[in-house]
C-alpha cells in the first residue's frame, strides 16, 4: 500500500513539499529512497526542481509586489527587513545559502526580489544553492536510515514507527511556526 502510494504520489507530493517549504519532506523522501520506496538520485532531481521553482517564483513575485506580500503577515515582514539587511552586507553569500536558515526559506527569494539583485545571476546562484541544498539534505537523510539501521538492526519492524515520528515531527514544526506567528 505504501509503496504504491509512493509510486503514484510521492516525487510530485515531494515536488510540491519543496516548492512551498521542503526540509521536512525531502528528510522524509531521502530515509524512504534508504528504504528503497525511492530512488535518491530521483529524490534530489525532484527536490532540486522543486526548490529552485518555488524560490524563483517567490523572488520575481518580491520584485513586483515585495512590499505587498511582506505586509501580509507581520512575521514575513520583520523577517523581511532584516533579510534586506542580510543581503545587503553580502548578496550572493545569501543567495547561495538561505536554504539552510531556517525560518527564512520563503521571505529571503522576496526579499531578494526586492534588494533590485540581478535576475540572471538570481537564476545561476539560486540553481547551485538549490542543487547543493538538495544533496545535501537528500543524502543526509538516506544515510540517516542507515545509521538508525545499524542502531536499530532490522530497520523494517520500525519502518512505520520512523516514518510517524518523521511526520509528527514535520506537523510539530508546521504547527509551532504557526501558533508563533503573530496573529493581525
Amino acid at each position: 500500500m505504501l509503496q504504491q502510494f509512493l509510486h503514484d504520489f510521492g516525487y510530485f507530493a515531494l515536488f510540491l513539499g519543496t516548492f512551498f517549504e521542503g526540509e521536512t519532506i525531502l528528510v522524509l523522501a531521502g530515509f524512504l529512497a534508504f528504504r528503497e520506496y525511492m530512488n535518491i538520485q530521483t529524490v534530489i532531481m525532484v527536490a532540486f526542481m522543486g526548490s529552485y521553482a518555488g524560490d524563483q517564483l517567490w523572488y520575481f513575485l518580491g520584485r513586483r509586489h515585495g512590499r505587498k506580500l511582506l505586509k501580509r503577515k507581520p512575521r514575513w515582514e520583520a523577517m523581511g527587513d532584516k533579510a534586506l539587511d542580510h543581503i545587503r552586507r553580502h548578496p550572493d553569500l545569501w543567495v547561495l545559502s538561505f536554504r539552510f536558515v531556517y525560518g527564512l526559506r520563503t521571505v529571503m527569494p522576496v526579499a531578494i526580489g526586492m534588494s533590485g539583485y540581478p535576475p540572471a545571476r538570481y537564476l545561476l546562484l539560486n540553481g547551485i544553492g538549490a542543487i547543493v541544498w538538495a544533496t545535501v539534505l537528500g543524502l543526509a537523510a538516506y544515510h540517516f536510515g542507515a545509521v538508525l539501521e545499524g542502531a536499530l538492526g532490522n530497520l523494517k519492524r520500525y519502518e512505520l514507527m520512523v516514518l510517524g515520528a518523521l511526520l509528527v515531527l514535520g506537523v510539530v514544526l508546521w504547527l509551532w511556526r504557526r501558533i508563533r506567528a503573530p496573529k493581525k
